[in-house]
């Protein structure tokens, strides 16, 4: 019997038999790349394919005298398009961004992992500047639900989840100011962990609103999410945000056996935002850690606002330079709120982190009677690709606005979270994932990936590899 080719396997197996010898890292990067070949046609999750560099990391890899030493030997990554890549311009999915210089070296995050023996075989498709749920982008197309061509991957690291749940590679990178990790994770069906703020250097990747940007990885599995995490850990100097928390506790990815966590399922606006599969996940999850108590955090949709107005604010200033110059460079959605953001008074920026200071205190206080808490990562699952409009709670919303209802008041305050994948919570798409987030207090990812371990071990959750099927599923209205 053949065994499996790479691109059918998790990072884990695939780097426990480089190790042992029993598997080439060479012959794996080539199966993966086979892959990418045979599928991004469909899918537009790749940008650009580093073909020659990939087969020669991983012939190092396989030359390597302490191969037997790398926890990540021979394991395909590839990263959001924010991540310096050296030679290439660090793209952003802008247009704008092509003219920039190459960039010099890699980012930290891929030097940690390429030192760990992965292997980067491409950058990945995303929202121009990480504005947006959708990863419908103007200038290098939409990146399509692998489970559901005609419908979006979500965003704005859409191209991380894709090519995770295609199977075209076990491991991506991507990063979350707002929900932009477990916003496509849910969608897509992948695993999807936004750490701490401040837990991973985001050194040598462009931002979008330095006081929310998280970093985080994409997998199919609970420890591969463990492992590429543990990889990544450690301070940097040239991330303030990082430097100044080196003293925090370093906290290991899994915990061995333990005690079951204390759980609680977010009540109020996590609720009320949320369609009928949503809540089925949501009580899914509660089941299985047999809990019942109810969390409620105060005044949740003024968290959303603030995050909303910093977000608007941060963007547009980063970029009034280019938006004088060159605004029909820009994507038309993109542009018309950055330049609205640049517009906002000050007096609403000071209130907002006010509110968002306020609500952290708050937040903080509620972990001291459970360990995790849970909600949905999305309201629903994936709209068809263009969808513009979602009804939620009686009234009709902006869709791609709505995505991070649910998402935005967590990384708001920095919390750590495990987006998890559920099957069969809707009705109307049985065929569609939908994600679970499992939240912890500070600094406690070890908590949220423990939890989620435990519901895969019970069956609740799962990342197949997608079918790459297009469905006759009913479109909304546009």
């Amino acid at each position: 019997m053949n065994a499996p080719a790479a691109w059918q396997l998790d990072a884990a197996t695939i780097a426990e038999g480089v190790r042992s010898g029993a598997r080439s890292a060479l012959a794996g990067v080539e199966q993966c790349l086979a892959r990418i070949a045979a599928t991004d046609r469909r899918v537009n999750a790749f940008t650009s394919i580093l073909e020659e560099r990939a087969l020669r990391r991983a012939a190092r890899v396989d030359a390597h005298p302490r191969r037997a030493d790398l926890p990540l030997a021979g394991v395909p990554f590839a990263v959001k398009n924010l991540y310096d890549i050296a030679g290439l311009p660090t793209l952003a999915g802008s247009k704008i961004e092509r003219d920039a210089a190459p960039a010099a070296r890699d980012a930290l995050l891929v030097r940690r992992l390429e030192a760990a023996g992965a292997v980067l075989v491409g950058a990945l498709n995303m929202d121009e500047y990480a504005y947006g749920f959708t990863t419908e982008n103007a200038h290098y197309g939409a990146t399509r639900n692998p489970h559901d061509l005609e419908r979006s991957a979500g965003g704005s690291s859409g191209g991380s989840a894709a090519a995770v749940a295609a199977g075209q590679v076990p491991l991506a990178l991507g990063s979350d100011t707002n929900g932009s990790i477990r916003v496509p994770a849910s969608l897509c069906g992948t695993f999807g962990l936004k750490p701490t703020y401040g837990r991973l250097p985001r050194s040598g990747t462009y931002p979008f609103v330095a006081s929310l940007d998280h970093l985080g990885p994409f997998a199919r599995t609970v420890r591969d999410l463990a492992l590429a995490y543990d990889a990544m850990q450690g301070p940097s100097a040239s991330d303030p945000a990082c430097a100044r928390r080196a003293a925090e506790p370093a906290s290991a990815g899994l915990r061995d056996g333990g005690t079951r966590p204390r759980v609680g399922v977010l009540g109020g606006w996590f609720r009320e935002m949320a369609q009928p599969e949503a809540l089925a996940a949501v009580d899914a999850v509660a089941e299985a850690f047999g809990t019942t108590r109810l969390v409620e955090w105060p005044h949740v949709a003024r968290a959303r606002a603030a995050a909303f107005l910093i977000t608007n604010a941060e963007g547009g200033a980063l970029h009034l330079a280019d938006l004088r110059r060159r605004a029909r460079d820009f994507d038309p959605l993109s542009r018309d709120r950055f330049l609205a953001g640049a517009l906002l008074p000050a007096a609403w920026i000071v209130q907002a982190q006010r509110a968002r200071h306020w609500f952290a205190r708050q937040v903080a206080a509620a972990f001291a009677t459970v360990d995790v808490v849970v909600a949905a990562a999305t309201p629903c699952v994936a709209a068809p690709i263009g969808a513009e409009w979602l009804e939620l709670a009686g009234t009709r919303l902006p869709l791609r606005a709505s995505l991070g209802l649910l998402t935005q008041p967590v990384s708001c305050v920095g919390l750590p979270v495990v987006s998890v994948p559920l099957w069969g919570m809707s009705v109307a798409a049985p065929h569609l994932p939908i994600g679970v987030q499992l939240i912890a207090a500070p600094w406690r990812e070890d908590l949220a990936l423990s939890a989620a371990a435990m519901l895969e071990a019970q069956g609740v959750c799962s990342a197949p590899i997608a079918a790459l099927r297009e469905t006759s599923s009913p479109r909304v209205a546009a």
